[in-house]
């Protein structure tokens, strides 16, 4: 089973998988493939795979990414290879994904592997404290564009099985650990 965590910069998509998956016995990690340069508190392999602008390029022409998009000036993308191994291992697979993202695995995958979309909402307001309350201190300039991007993410939350209003991160993860609780007790009992 693949989740599909989105919302926007800073609604707490990271946080709220490494909790999933310290809490959770069959759930892992699937970190997308980048080209931005990695924060502080990043771990390679772990919270993204860092390539080189040509590496990700090259993935590209060679099929290598079920799908890829330039989101706040960089390349993002999901390794087919990565994606195959863990959905093969039988695996909750937790990633977070900005929203073309998902419409992408959507479209590909959906008969392939049972996909469940979780949505975060959090007021903008809000979103801007927490973006310049970060450890890794982004610029002003880099905390507008992803600003920018609020009204185009929130106009694709139909496309998504749950929404949650991250306002309280105890109650989001049991809310979430719940859901895929749940979907994956549906996936089972599927014939």
């Amino acid at each position: 089973m693949l989740v599909l965590l989105s919302g926007v910069s800073g609604a707490g998509k990271d946080t709220i998988k490494k909790e999933l998956i310290e809490r959770m016995d069959n759930v892992v990690s699937l970190p997308s493939y980048t080209d931005r340069a990695p924060r502080n508190n990043d771990i390679p392999g772990v919270t993204y795979n860092f390539v080189t602008t040509e590496e990700f390029e090259q993935a590209i022409k060679n099929g290598e990414l079920y799908e890829y998009s330039v989101h706040h000036e960089h390349y993002y993308g999901t390794s087919k290879k990565l994606l195959n191994e863990k959905v093969n291992s039988g695996k909750i697979i937790v990633k977070d994904i900005e929203v073309n993202g998902v419409e992408n695995l959507l479209k590909i995958l959906k008969d392939e592997v049972k996909i469940v979309t979780i949505f975060l909402r959090v007021p903008k307001e809000q979103l801007q404290k927490r973006l310049e309350a970060r450890i890794d201190k982004p610029s002003i300039k880099e905390i507008q564009l992803r600003l920018n991007r609020f009204d185009y993410e929130e106009s694709k939350i139909g496309m998504y099985d749950y929404v949650i209003k991250n306002n309280n991160l105890e109650k989001t993860v049991n809310i979430i650990m719940e859901i895929i609780k749940n979907e994956y007790n549906l996936k089972e009992a599927e014939f």
